[in-house]
């Protein structure tokens, strides 16, 4: 497993846990699939982005795309 897939992993599953919730308890809240969030969690090497976005919008956060090397503006 990568490094990023790794840290994404984790953090998610803290995330997760941070508010109490099982699998299947945020499975339900997000309206994702069991099998999606156990998926990301274990840091399945292929997954749909819209699926990601919305795991991570659940808890109040957003990613987004930036050419490497560049400063945070």
């Amino acid at each position: 497993m990568s490094k990023e897939r790794t840290i994404f992993s984790k953090f998610i599953k803290a995330e997760r846990k941070k508010r109490g919730y099982t699998q299947k308890v945020f499975a339900m809240r997000s309206g994702l699939g069991l099998r999606f969030v156990r998926e990301l969690e274990q840091g399945k090497e292929t997954l749909r982005m819209d699926k990601v976005k919305q795991a991570l919008s659940y808890f109040g956060y957003d990613f987004s795309i930036k050419r490497i090397g560049e400063d945070d503006e």
